[in-house]
């Protein structure tokens, strides 16, 4: 957005007299609560935020005790050019200092600490494993070239597996791109083409993480709990406990009007009534939900139930519109979806955070994330900044780690990574990370090991094509939205904090009808000087003097010309 739309929007006609139903308590809804607030200038007495769990914040969460272990299910990555999300926080007060934003906080850490990976990739039971380039052959470069010149329309439903060469996957890229998103092979090329050109400004910093952003905090206590506090002085009406089951619509003229919202609360069966005039969104997925957990001696099992939650009211809500989407598109194969990452906590630990950290040569806390590239189960680790919770002593720390090969053994222990407890999880990871024969030692002083089984955590990858996500106001409706990860929005990466705020500034301004843009997504592929080093870094052209070199000439020595 330029200077020009940065607008305090005129008040809609008869806000005072309109309320907001906002069913799911993550950051879809927080965020609409707190635009709704400042753009549309809502009271906050007349928004409601429904959610069936007793904790708000949806899937991004953080909780714990030192003396029983603390578990975050996972961070997701954060960027500069999340406008959005930057706006949303650039007027919530920091907890620390009221006349701070949480803005100005995140963005002086990060200039101050910025991530910089030196030791990406490990190998051979703690050897540092070579980083240095993408590794990708001509051919390889030419098919993520092709995929950015290909419509989604033309892809249409094929999976990542379908389109690249296996050749592909055996390059420093994949094992880059899959371990901080969470692809495999069977996911959507379109959601890859998202990605890669949502993000092509950070392809040549991508083996160093450069350019990803990280929070004090986990992202409950950094982002979640500043943005619930400063809606409570808003007085916004929080229910948890809200379990909705249906929505009732006015089809009449060719109009979409939700009528009434049917949930469950303390056992009993009620019902809201709206009016036209009112405001419903709805969160129509989670990629956490039914998520269980485990701990140090027992596994996390896999909840396979046919109540998916939000999930089963999206099915019941397709029935009723074919603007509403196909849910099955999504949360139909678990065995594709599904996803795990444990949280360790260590008691008084002296020897796994020395060790790490003179492995990695990273500084405490700045380094990110770190994949073992040989591991059959195809394990990450994080180190994140400490303390990572607000309540975490200083001699308590805590590691982050997940694997994305959920079913095959592992190298140390012999069993897959679904069926391993919390002990036998640390127990695979220390021996990949060269520590074996200190596992016993490190053992006693293991406070507990949290795995986290999401069966639906990646199911927003899974392969579709337009229409399979609802727009975030669909044709006709005139009271009605969706939020979150399985609404479209155009242009946008799924998986992101991003594009959860995104759905809610399109969802508030267009059915409050506020004068003011959404912010534009950054369009990093349409800058030369980006495409040019996307091309020199995958093509791995380290020597080329870009500035001084003419478009065509850098596409004839990338070999790019075969394609145009």
């Amino acid at each position: 957005m330029n200077n020009y739309q940065r607008i305090n929007p005129i008040a809609p006609k008869n806000i005072e007299n309109k309320k907001a139903y906002l069913l799911g308590g993550g950051i879809g809804s927080l965020a609409s609560a707190a635009f709704l607030i400042r753009d549309a200038h809502m009271s906050g007495k007349n928004i409601h935020i429904m959610e069936q769990l007793e904790v708000i914040g949806g899937s991004m969460d953080g909780a714990g005790m030192a003396e029983s272990g603390y578990t975050a299910r996972g961070g997701r990555e954060i960027e500069e050019h999340f406008e959005c999300f930057m706006d949303l926080y650039s007027f919530i007060p920091s907890l620390k200092d009221k006349n701070r934003s949480v803005l100005d906080e995140f963005v002086e850490l990060n200039k101050q600490e910025p991530i910089e990976s030196h030791c990406r990739l490990v190998e051979k039971q703690g050897q540092r494993a070579d980083f240095s380039s993408l590794g990708l052959s001509t051919m390889n470069a030419m098919q993520l070239a092709r995929l950015h010149m290909l419509t989604e329309e033309a892809l249409g439903a094929a999976t990542i597996g379908e389109y690249f060469d296996e050749s592909f996957f055996e390059t420093n890229f994949w094992y880059f791109w899959a371990t901080m998103f969470a692809f495999e092979k069977w996911h959507s090329v379109v959601e890859v083409k998202r990605y890669m050109e949502r993000f092509m400004h950070l392809i040549g910093g991508m083996n160093r993480l450069e350019g990803i952003l990280h929070t004090e905090y986990n992202q409950y206590d950094s982002l979640i709990l500043p943005l619930i506090s400063w809606l409570k002085e808003q007085e916004v009406c929080f229910e948890p406990g809200c379990k909705i089951t249906d929505i009732d619509f006015d089809f009449t003229n060719h109009e979409k009007v939700a009528t009434a919202i049917h949930f469950i609360k303390e056992g009993k069966e009620k019902i809201i009534s709206v009016t036209k005039e009112d405001i419903v969104l709805f969160t129509n997925g989670s990629m956490t939900e039914n998520t269980t957990r485990g701990d140090f001696n027992h596994p996390a099992v896999i909840n396979r139930s046919n109540d998916k939650g939000c999930f089963s009211v999206w099915e019941k809500l397709a029935k009723k519109s074919p603007d509403f989407g196909h849910p099955e598109k999504f949360c139909s194969n678990i065995d594709q979806s599904k996803w795990m990452s444990f949280t360790v906590t260590l008691n008084e630990d002296d020897i796994v955070f020395p060790y790490l950290l003179k492995l990695t040569n990273d500084k405490p806390g700045m380094g990110g994330l770190v994949t073992i590239k040989d591991s059959s189960w195809l394990m990450s680790w994080v180190v994140p900044k400490h303390p990572h919770f607000i309540n975490q002593p200083d001699h308590v720390k805590v590691l982050w780690a997940y694997a994305l090969n959920m079913d095959v053994a592992g190298d140390y222990i012999k069993k897959t990574f679904s069926e391993c407890t919390g002990k036998e999880m640390f127990e695979e990871l220390l021996y990949h990370m060269g520590l074996k024969d200190q596992i016993p030692e490190i053992l006693k002083h293991t406070v507990n090991v949290i795995p986290s089984m999401m069966p639906y955590i990646t199911s927003q990858f899974m392969p579709r094509v337009a229409g399979d996500r609802p727009n975030v106001i669909p044709a006709g409706s005139k009271n009605f939205g969706f939020l979150g990860q399985y609404a479209e929005v155009p242009n946008d990466c799924v998986f992101t904090v991003e594009y959860s705020v995104r759905s809610a500034m399109m969802a508030v301004y267009e059915l409050t009808g506020i004068d003011k843009v959404v912010d534009p997504v950054y369009p990093s592929q349409y800058d030369i000087r980006v495409l040019a080093n996307a091309a020199k870094t995958c093509l791995g052209v380290e020597k080329l003097p870009l500035k001084n070199i003419p478009l065509g000439e850098l596409v004839k020595n990338t070999e790019l010309s075969k394609l145009l």
